[in-house]
């Protein structure tokens, strides 16, 4: 053994007080730790405890304890005769004879009876005491601004750096960057810790419980693993009651390290700004999977339908939106029609060519049905394109891209799923392949709540700014900029400009319904308006309003000439107004659906911030302040902390069952494919030739939560499920198609509920129970429903 070094002198600025003496007393056992430790890292050496003896009565009582310097002790020989090892690890061990030991007193302390002060090796110097394991500890304050860090996106080297400048180096902030990467890895492992699905279930329980209005669907297959995830908050349930009238529905892909396709639906505010309706993980992009996510979105937002709904150039998605939407139009996104057009017949717009331009001329210009077919025609021949290609396949498509055939659809101005790949793009910001399950949930609500920021950013400058406006002494204007939002009504106000260029070509106003032909200045095109001014009714070929929801130049213009001073309250599209907002969102019972349920706790939390962090910068000023607030605030942390336990005990004398999460036995695994790394979604049917059909898969299990119709009223009525309402579930429902082993296979986790039939509730009311958690006095069961077979 080496020889020892003497480091009993007293330079190091130790008292005898904080030096280990025989015969020394502790309160408790991890008091003489943390003081021997307190001791080694002004020494220089770190401390680790190596043995203790535990009463043969009670086990959780140490009897005595040793603690030793990390250098003690050696490094045990590798006995593994295959494992061969080129390069030896450095030795950290010296066999340091350094220690303390403790033995406990019969009054219940412990004592120093062991003490070797010398150590065999080198201390450590001042400057690197905090790289010491024994030293290094991630402290419950830390470890809350690394949550906050982690939740917030920030990188885990640029967070380290923000709290070392905070802590005012790094030598004062208590532990090294490799203990910073080890408490995240610690955390998502036991956030994980139940397993994928049981996480899942506790994050959408969680979400339930912060507001009873949050809904979720899942899909399970014969083997009870999760397939497909569909979930909606309750400001998503608000904002499809209000906006959901035009809809995008776009996937991605490499989000999650599950390799799952993302899909959002996505539509316009009354500020045209993104607000989503709801999000999806889904197993693979078949029909089916399509059908049971749209059907979900439905039972999820009451069974409204969405007037129009644009989406990519996907067979399996066009085929489960003609089956689950019989009565919405079926737009195809026009910057992926012009992409495929691109790659399909690229060679033809080589060396000058103006195919894309004539194309998009067909696409976006014509008005009249005539006009197009004509400018078709002459692309096909001009061009000479051959008989089948990708243009033939389109044309078959016209009616869900063509200008002159969606005049009586109403879009908002939308054309593209772009909404959904502006989103899609924030999404590819804060998360990677790399993620798991809770990780990506945790980060697209960063990114849902950034385009909700985005909103009130615009709704503060709405209140702020008045909007530009031409004609301040119009009386038509002043009421649409009262009326309307400032973009809107910037839109309006174009259309306004372009009245002085339009002229009546030709009236009839000898009934009462005044009939007009309109013309535009230097342009050739007339315009058909019709005018009951009685009933305040005014209608125009050119269908801006049914397409668009605002008043076109055209009716503008007659409506000048019959001394219309106000815009008619039939053509004010709610939409688009200032106060779209206001409506009122109720459930079944009559009960408004709340936003925020802990708004009080919010506005609280708020107050008491604004007043603290200025109680805090005039303290920190001088010596004096900052021991006063410092002694109060000792104190009111005690008095919190004792009503927090009050509250706790109160709380677990309430309930004390857990909800059952074994339901479902895990995530269904996707195979990773070959360039993940690009957010492209997969090509479809119709853009790749001589793609075999998709097999269908088996109908699985539907986890699900049902609300009803919402009513065309401007008060919206949703299903609230509160902590008294039971939801059972329910696999009453079977697909034909499964075989009975399979059917039996799945059933031991099933529980039954009432069928519409008495002759279905005889066959399926043995095979179940009803699995619930308790949320302080209510009772809340699990939030869904599984039916086999992928719904009703």
């Amino acid at each position: 053994m080496d020889i020892p070094i003497d480091t009993s002198d007293n330079d190091i600025g130790l008292d005898d007080e904080n030096k280990p003496k025989i015969g020394m007393q502790f309160n408790s056992e991890n008091e003489a730790f943390e003081f021997y430790n307190s001791y080694g890292g002004v020494l220089g050496f770190s401390v680790r405890r190596e043995y203790a003896n535990r009463s043969k009565k009670d086990r959780s009582i140490i009897t005595s304890r040793r603690f030793v310097c990390n250098k003690q002790g050696n490094r045990k020989v590798d006995n593994r005769a295959h494992v061969r090892i080129n390069i030896l690890r450095a030795e950290t061990r010296s066999d340091c004879p350094a220690r303390m030991g403790i033995k406990m007193l019969e009054n219940g302390k412990y004592q120093c009876h062991d003490l070797i002060e010398n150590h065999n090796h080198e201390l450590h110097i001042s400057s690197t005491t905090h790289m010491m394991r024994s030293q290094r500890k991630v402290s419950d304050i830390h470890a809350i601004e690394i949550d906050l860090g982690d939740d917030s996106g920030i990188k885990t080297k640029a967070m380290f750096e923000y709290m070392s400048k905070q802590a005012g180096g790094r030598q004062n902030l208590g532990y090294i960057p490799v203990d910073h990467y080890n408490y995240l890895r610690s955390k998502r492992q036991r956030d994980l810790r139940p397993g994928e699905a049981g996480s899942l279930f506790q994050y959408f329980e969680k979400q339930s419980s912060l507001n009873p209005s949050f809904t979720y669907r899942l899909q399970l297959d014969i083997d009870e693993k999760i397939t497909n995830i569909f979930w909606a908050d309750v400001r998503m349930l608000i904002d499809y009651a209000l906006f959901g009238d035009v809809m995008t529905f776009d996937t991605t892909f490499c989000t999650n390290k599950e390799h799952r396709p993302f899909g959002m639906f996505s539509g316009f505010n009354h500020h045209r700004g993104v607000v989503i309706f709801g999000a999806a993980l889904l197993y693979d992009e078949t029909a089916e999977s399509f059908k049971w996510l749209f059907d979900a979105f439905l039972k999820s937002h009451g069974q409204k339908h969405p007037g129009t709904l644009f989406t990519d150039q996907d067979a399996a998605m066009a085929k489960a939106i003609l089956e689950v939407f019989p009565g919405t139009w079926h737009g195809l996104c026009t910057w992926h029609l012009m992409q495929n057009g691109i790659k399909h017949l690229g060679h033809l717009m080589k060396d000058g060519s103006s195919f894309l331009s004539d194309l998009k001329r067909c696409i976006y210009h014509y008005d009249e049905e005539v006009q197009f077919e004509t400018a078709w025609e002459q692309l096909r021949s001009q061009y000479q394109v051959e008989n089948g290609s990708w243009l033939d396949r389109i044309y078959v498509l016209k009616h869900k891209w063509a200008k002159c055939y969606m005049k009586n659809t109403f879009t908002g101005g939308m054309r593209s799923t772009q909404l959904s790949e502006s989103v899609n793009a924030g999404l590819k910001d804060y998360t990677k392949s790399t993620l798991d399950i809770i990780q990506f949930f945790k980060h697209f609500e960063r990114v849902v709540n950034d385009k909700r920021a985005n909103e009130l950013k615009v709704e503060f400058d709405a209140r702020n700014k008045l909007p530009r406006n031409s004609f301040p002494q119009t009386p038509i204007m002043i009421h649409a900029s009262e009326v309307y939002t400032p973009l809107i009504f910037g839109l309006f106000h174009n259309e306004n400009v372009r009245v002085g260029s339009c002229y009546i070509i030709q009236k009839d106003e000898s009934n009462s319904l005044h009939k007009y032909a309109i013309g535009i200045l230097d342009s050739d095109m007339t315009f058909k308006v019709e005018c009951d001014p009685s009933k305040s009714i005014i209608e125009c070929s050119c269908k801006k309003f049914e397409t668009f929801g605002i008043l076109c130049c055209h009716a503008l213009k007659i409506m000048d000439r019959l001394d219309m001073k106000s815009i008619p309250e039939a053509y004010i599209l709610s939409r688009w107004t200032r106060a779209a907002r206001s409506i009122v969102v109720e459930d079944s019972k009559g009960t408004q659906v709340e936003e925020d349920v802990n708004l009080n706790s919010a506005q609280r939390y708020r107050i008491l911030c604004h007043k603290l962090v200025k109680i805090a910068s005039q303290a920190s000023n001088s010596k004096e302040g900052f021991a006063l607030v410092n002694n109060v605030a000792s104190d009111l942390c005690k008095q919190l902390h004792s009503l927090e336990n009050h509250d706790t005990r109160a709380h677990q004398d309430e309930s004390t069952e857990e909800p059952n999460l074994n339901i479902a036995k895990g995530l269904k695994k996707k195979e990773k494919k070959k360039g993940c790394g690009s957010s492209k979604r997969k090509k479809s049917c119709l853009e790749t030739k001589g793609n075999k059909n998709k097999k269908k898969k088996n109908e699985p299990n539907t986890t699900s939560t049902s609300l009803p119709a919402l009513t065309p009223c401007n008060v919206v009525h949703l299903n609230q499920l509160d902590g008294t309402r039971e939801s059972e579930i329910n696999h009453s429902y079977m697909d034909p198609i499964m075989s009975q082993g399979s059917l039996e296979q799945s059933m031991h986790t099933i529980c039954s509920s009432q069928t519409s039939t008495a002759q279905a509730h005889e066959q399926n009311s043995h095979q179940g129970e009803t699995l619930s958690t308790h949320h302080g006095k209510s009772t809340a069961l699990l939030r869904s429903q599984f039916i086999l077979g992928g719904g009703v």
